[in-house]
């Protein structure tokens, strides 16, 4: 086989495309969370915290003090945005938690249909048809 051909098999396997439709379902649930993060759960914390916007938050490292954190970047200075790093960890418990929580449903439901087809078989039809054929003899 050549390289395209064993290419188009190696994509055309399950896996393959699982993993490509997870990726894509994946970004959109990103897009998701960082608007819930963004838009209600922020603005949430913001009116807890006093009206604290946390993505304004900043260090200027050359020792100014700047009015904003655009000023700061007009002026050229380095800033440790850290208000940016307490809003992508809150991102990420989010998405962690709802992983977790779609992980385990999915879990219970195997667990269900695992106890389900454990159940034990009843008598196939054949085996109930004889049965019956005895039953009429006597």
């Amino acid at each position: 086989m050549g390289f395209f051909s064993d290419f188009k098999a190696s994509l055309m396997k399950g896996d393959v495309l699982s993993l490509a439709t997870a990726v894509v379902i994946g970004g959109a649930f990103g897009k998701i969370v960082s608007s819930a993060v963004d838009d209600v759960i922020m603005p949430i914390v913001g009116l807890i915290t006093g009206g604290v916007d946390f993505t304004t938050k900043f260090i200027a490292l050359n020792g100014e003090t700047y009015v904003n954190l655009d000023a700061a970047k007009a002026a050229g200075a380095a800033v440790i945005t850290y208000g940016n790093l307490v809003q992508a960890t809150i991102n990420f418990i989010i998405i962690a938690l709802f992983i977790f929580v779609i992980l385990r449903a999915a879990e219970k439901a195997k667990k269900k249909e695992e106890a389900v087809a454990a159940a034990p078989a009843g008598p196939s039809q054949e085996e109930l048809l004889a049965e019956i054929r005895d039953l009429l003899k006597k």
